[in-house]
């Protein structure tokens, strides 16, 4: 079995991954960090839940530690893009373990918070930058920030951006990063428009897909009732009553429903919290962190604020609604089942829902197992009990497909980038954007 050991990473490194109690890499590290420590481009076709952050963390660490130089000021040398304030939060949070013996600077600018401290963290320069596209654009403008001395760019939830109207910031983002530079992009999916900007983005690109054909994590035991809007509350109330639940992800589908579960659960004895867009940063990390803690039994979440939330030992995924779009779906079940565990997803859904579950199973090409409550002594022992159906042919949309799209679409634009410019052959959980991109759920 392969160990962190043998993919020569810097020794500060593995320190800190022993520190970490990490030995062993995910399939996506063993496969990406190797080609990345060499300056490779990459592209990675991968859900959340598979390791992809250490993927890009550890290569960008070794990069910085062996060629040891200071930030000039009001510049950083790597660059981290992600949707959400909570991911970017957590980004940063794994550059800081895994970086702990290695004296490597890491800042996070998002938004939702005061300009003030990121000013002051900008002004003396940062080997890593965290960001999202609207607040880094705040600062690219008021010339806190430049980003000629980048020396990597990563791009993470590519897909997620694009639902999230980002795709205009990032080409302005991009455009002032200098041209020869490495190129990390991660999707779980990939749709048209990030195939495009994947093409612009990458030159010559190795590509790591962890889910050749598996589009839900698959060690997810996904279940469904058929229920009443008006009883789903009591429902779940039921459900939360049986201790297997331990660590509870409740979905809504929007703010004012989350909180009004959040009450509900509440007032009947169900420790939880509420995270979503209306809620200030300082409240959302709270309850993340309660939830972390084990301090909260149930979390419950909209999917832009739950996007990034990486919190282990998740025993169950509730859909109290069914999710607009079915890829959301997906991304909402893998907040459990992660780092190697198991996980079970249960959805809660009314006769107006029932379009978005076969869009579901369509996407998924898998018929949840329905849970009979007239037949079961519980709500749980049924869904454990019986057995899913067998998953079926997976989509054609594996990680091969993907890059042989973007590839062509690279050379149809006759290796010119987005901006105009050739693109060199490289060595290797709302906020106001600078080109009024808005969404009111951050």
């Amino acid at each position: 079995m392969t160990q962190f050991a043998d993919l020569g990473l810097a020794e500060v490194l593995l320190r800190a991954l022993e520190r970490e109690g990490y030995v062993s890499p995910t399939p996506i590290q063993a496969r990406a960090i190797p080609p990345l420590l060499q300056g490779r481009d990459l592209l990675g076709i991968a859900q959340t839940g598979t390791g992809k952050t250490a993927a890009f963390a550890l290569p960008i660490l070794h990069r910085l530690v062996s060629a040891r130089r200071r930030p000039a000021p009001h510049s950083v040398r790597a660059l981290v893009l992600a949707p959400t304030r909570e991911l970017a939060a957590q980004i940063a949070e794994s550059f800081r373990a895994y970086g702990r013996f290695a004296g490597v600077s890491v800042g996070v600018v998002v938004g939702g918070v005061a300009h003030g401290p990121q000013i002051k963290a900008l002004a003396g320069g940062l080997d890593v930058l965290v960001a999202t596209p609207g607040r880094l654009l705040d600062h690219l403008a008021s010339r806190h920030l430049r980003l000629d001395a980048a020396e990597v760019i990563v791009l993470d939830e590519a897909d997620h951006m694009l639902d999230l109207g980002f795709l205009p910031p990032i080409r302005q983002i991009v455009a002032r990063l200098p041209n020869n530079r490495q190129n990390l992009f991660f999707s779980a999916t990939m749709p048209k428009e990030i195939a495009g900007l994947a093409a612009a983005m990458l030159r010559d690109p190795v590509e790591v897909s962890v889910t050749p054909g598996a589009p839900v994590a698959e060690r997810v035991d996904q279940r469904v009732f058929f229920v009443d809007g008006a009883a789903k509350r009591d429902l779940l109330v039921e459900l939360l009553a049986d201790p297997a639940f331990a660590r509870a992800l409740v979905f809504t589908r929007t703010k004012r429903g989350a909180d009004r579960v959040a009450q509900h659960l509440e007032r009947a004895g169900v420790g939880s919290a509420a995270i979503h867009g209306n809620k200030s940063q300082s409240q959302r990390q709270q309850a993340l962190e309660g939830f972390r803690r084990g301090r909260t039994r149930v979390l419950v979440a909209t999917d832009i604020a739950a996007r990034g939330i990486d919190v282990d030992g998740v025993t169950h995924v509730v859909n109290f609604e069914l999710p607009e779009t079915p890829e959301a779906y997906v991304h909402r079940i893998g907040r459990t089942a992660r780092a190697g565990a198991g996980g079970a997803a249960i959805s809660l859904c009314d006769n107006s829902e029932r379009p978005l579950l076969r869009a579901i199973e369509k996407l998924t090409r898998q018929s949840l197992a329905v849970i009979d409550r007239r037949s079961a002594g519980s709500p749980h022992e049924d869904a454990t009990r019986r057995p899913l159906q067998q998953q079926r042919r997976a989509p054609e949309r594996s990680g091969q497909d993907a890059v042989m799209r973007i590839k062509s679409l690279a050379k149809a634009r006759a290796g010119k980038s987005f901006t105009g410019r050739p693109t060199l052959r490289p060595q290797r959980e709302v906020e106001r954007c600078a080109t009024s991109v808005t969404h009111p759920a951050l």
